[in-house]
């Protein structure tokens, strides 16, 4: 890519996002009952046949999106640089302005001129003050980091090589260079180099290196909108379970998730068992990415599959080889909208989030993929004989360690992780490598964005 000369280069407005996705680096990828805690019912005998392999899903997922961006189209927005961490850059980030913009000292001491000792004026040169008076050789003032170099400078002594006699005259304790701890004007660019490339993930240092640059906004794409519908009549918002009802946690746990894979969560709605509330949600949506959870097998109340077939969406993955989460399922509801359809057991969910959610929604954000990287397990972990597992593990030295809690229903183990093993069909061994899918707060990266 060439480098930017320009601010209008800089800021690159008529960009839009699928040719900003087409710049990103890519990566290779990976190739119920509503009720959460109730047990799925037993899917018609053909289901598991037609279920997508896992990297296979994973995969589809990504695909969708790249169409989906395709046929949106959507305008790179810009956005202030406090709200744009964890964005890609839509445009390319280059200078305004050079860095430093003027010459400036590196550290605390005397700017001298000339050959020492020096006579040190009485007024010293802060950082943030205007320019100040030209120096004469043998003369010295007193200089802090960051201020500007008056003219005629030879140097900078700092502060601990430098001692003065009884006439007050400045002697350094060691050899003066020419030079020594000034950052000359343009030291790291001048005005129109190119910083970083379309495609940059947004880090701290990202919008730290924005703002020297001179920038008060980024030029990204845009985080995509989901929806996220919570189904089943049998879920509690507040207090104990009781009665037959459970408490809900897919609504608390779903829209942070979201948030950390990139998404901006415009609504959460609990639709209950009701097929016309569920059909009218889903229509109404604007959304780029509707989440269900529940309601996506074939039981009475299970109205996602029906739902789907009255609108005439298109399924994409209707069911995938994993474990926990079969029956989750993806669908193209327009060229540029789709569905993610949840199992409702928690555990199951968040494999269906990790597998479908999250390659579809880093996709739609442009952000790369990550690294896929493995760790040999400490323990054995026994494995279904067709599809993949999912497993929490926790990172310990260089082994991920199983945990227990591990069923559909449970949380407990996902909590207490630092990432999910992927366990082929069969099982694997102690001391076998496994791949790992981190979980974003769990690595301490960019994707911590909760709110």
């Amino acid at each position: 890519m060439t480098s930017p000369g320009t601010r209008a280069d800089a800021e690159a407005e008529d960009l839009d996002v699928e040719e900003a996705l087409a710049l990103v680096r890519e990566n290779p990828g990976h190739g119920g009952h509503g009720g959460q805690g109730a047990p799925t019912p037993h899917h018609p005998a053909d289901a598991h046949h037609h279920a997508t392999p896992w990297p296979e899903a994973r995969a589809t997922a990504e695909r969708a999106a790249r169409t989906a961006a395709r046929a949106a189209r959507r305008t790179p927005v810009a956005v202030p640089l406090d709200t744009a961490l964890g964005l890609t850059l839509a445009a390319p980030l280059a200078a305004l302005t050079d860095l430093p913009s003027f010459d400036t000292s590196a550290m605390d001491g005397w700017a001298v001129a000339g050959p020492g000792p020096w006579a040190v004026r009485d007024e010293g040169v802060l950082a943030g003050h205007a320019a100040p008076a030209p120096l004469t050789d043998g003369e010295a003032v007193r200089i802090a980091t960051g201020a500007r170099i008056p003219p005629d400078t030879t140097a900078v002594l700092r502060t601990e090589h430098g001692r003065s006699d009884e006439r007050g005259r400045l002697h350094p304790t060691r050899e003066v260079v020419h030079g020594q701890d000034i950052r000359p004007r343009g030291q790291e660019c001048r005005s129109g180099d190119q910083l970083l490339p379309v495609g940059t993930l947004a880090t701290p240092a990202v919008l730290g290196l924005a703002a020297a640059a001179g920038y008060d906004t980024l030029t990204a794409v845009p985080r995509p909108r989901v929806d996220v519908l919570v189904l089943g009549d049998e879920l509690l918002t507040q207090g104990l379970p009781h009665d037959g009802l459970i408490r809900d946690a897919l609504g608390p746990m779903l829209p942070p998730w979201l948030r950390a894979l990139g998404a901006e969560v415009r609504t959460v709605r609990r639709i209950g068992d009701d097929a016309k509330a569920l059909h009218r949600a889903v229509t109404t949506s604007e959304a780029d990415l509707i989440v269900t959870t529940g309601g996506t097998a074939a039981g009475p109340v299970d109205h996602v599959h029906p739902t789907l077939r009255r609108i005439g969406a298109e399924l994409l993955v209707d069911g995938v080889k994993a474990r926990p989460g079969h029956p989750m399922l993806l669908a193209r509801l327009k060229d540029d909208q789709h569905l993610v359809g949840l199992p409702g057991n928690p555990l199951a969910a968040v494999s269906g989030l990790l597998t479908l959610a999250e390659p579809l929604l880093r996709t739609l954000a442009a952000r790369p993929a990550p690294e896929p990287y493995t760790l040999p397990l400490r323990d054995a972990v026994h494995g279904h004989p067709y599809d993949t597992r999912l497993v929490p593990v926790v990172l310990r030295g260089e082994g991920a360690v199983p945990l227990h809690y591990n069923g559909p229903a449970m949380l407990r183990g996902i909590a207490a992780a630092d990432a999910l093993a992927v366990v082929p069909p069969g099982g694997a061994r102690s001391g076998q490598e496994a791949e790992l899918l981190d979980l974003p707060w769990a690595t301490g990266g960019i994707g911590v964005c909760f709110t």
